[in-house]
This record gives structure tokens, sequence and C-alpha cells, in this order.
């Protein structure tokens, strides 16, 4: 069984990540919860006041962990009542939530295949999986290229900054985790690349300036 933790949910807010937590808690799931800035990336467009609170777990747990929160949802479930805001929505918004589990809590999951049901739209378990199946793929596409990224990351990398051999790094080795546990790369192998030469160019770079300032003391 793996070790490394990854991330399994993101949240805006503190308590649901704790809620998480007490859960992970009572099942005896090895986890961790971090406090995440989203100060940067390397398109630099972030909001700077941004925080993501992390709850990490075993890629092996992703499946198990699943099945409690749906477990544990299903009883709520049952006794939503038409009044939710969910029954608001129309059965192709009901779908698409459906096809994002990743965007949603299980809960909001699960009320929507019930609704659907209940409106007599046929969405199977084959169903359910072929849509999920369909996410993944999408969520493994690479980010859009962070051009701005790469153009200041050569540019520090030029100027002997230690922020470009960060950027580099952070272009090329950034992973995504999917709903399943997999982890791919964020950004496509040409954008990868362009890390790989900006985090090297800045390490010679750097190594030039300091041998310079080492020559210039003797």
């Amino acid at each position: 069984m793996g070790t490394e933790l990854i991330t399994y949910k993101k949240f805006n807010d503190i308590a649901l990540a704790s809620s998480l937590a007490e859960t992970l808690d009572r099942h005896n799931i090895n986890y961790r919860v971090e406090e995440e800035s989203t100060l940067f990336n390397p398109a630099f467009n972030t909001d700077e006041t941004s925080k993501d609170y992390v709850v990490q777990i075993n890629a092996d747990d992703f499946t198990r962990v699943n099945e409690i929160l749906k477990n544990e949802e299903a009883e709520g479930v049952e006794a939503a009542g038409p009044d939710h805001y969910l029954y608001s929505f129309t059965n192709d918004e009901l779908t698409d939530l459906v096809s994002k589990p990743d965007e949603w809590s299980e809960f909001d999951n699960l009320l929507a295949i019930k609704i659907l049901k209940e409106r007599g739209v046929n969405i199977t378990v084959q169903t359910i999986k072929q849509l999920s199946n369909q996410r993944i793929e999408q969520l493994k596409q690479p980010q859009s290229s962070p051009t701005s990224g790469i153009i200041i990351g050569y540019l520090f990398a030029l100027l002997g900054g230690a922020l470009g051999a960060f950027i580099g790094w952070y272009l090329a080795n950034s992973k995504k985790t999917l709903p399943n546990g997999e982890q791919v790369f964020s950004y496509a192998e040409a954008d990868r690349a362009h890390g790989t030469r900006i985090f090297y160019l800045s390490i010679v770079v750097l190594i030039v300036i300091l041998v310079l300032r080492i020559l210039n003391t003797t």
C-alpha cells in the first residue's frame, strides 16, 4: 500500500475540510489537512487572497473513501424534499452535475441522481460510470499553456534569479490528482520542456554569477 499522501479534495472553507477529516478519523483513514495558498501559478494571474484547504489521503484509499462518503450521505438524500434547490435544476443541469462529481459534494451528486430517476430519466450505473470515465479523460487534458509564465521564467533565469529555477521546476513537475486517485502532469509536454530548460538555465546562470563574484573578491 502506498504511503504518499495526495490531494483528495480541496475546499475554500476550513469547516468543510474539518468535516471530511472527522469522517476519515471515524473510519481510520490516514490523512493530512494542509492550508494551500494559491498566491502563485506560472501565469501570475491568481487571487492573492485565495487559500484552499487540502485534504490528502493515500491514492489506494480513494475508492474506499468515495464509498464511505456515498454510504454516509445516502440516508440524508432519501430524506431530502422538493424544497431542496437541486429540484429547480433542469434535467440537463442535473446530468451535468452527475458528470462532474469532483465539483460537487457527494450529497449533491446522489440527490441529482435521485431526482433524475424520479423524473423518469434512465440513468443507470453504467451511465454514471460512463460519465465518470468521460470526466476523467477531460480532466487529464493539460491546462492551457502559461505563456506569460514561461516568458517571465526565462527572464528571471537570464537575470540569475532563484525564482526562475522555481518557475521552471513548477512547470516541469506540477501534477494534478484525478477523482480516481491517478496523478497526471498539469501542463503539456512542450510546456514542461520549457520548464526544464528554464530550470537548468537558471542553475547555470546562478553558478556563473557565483563564480564571477568569487573571482572578483580574490
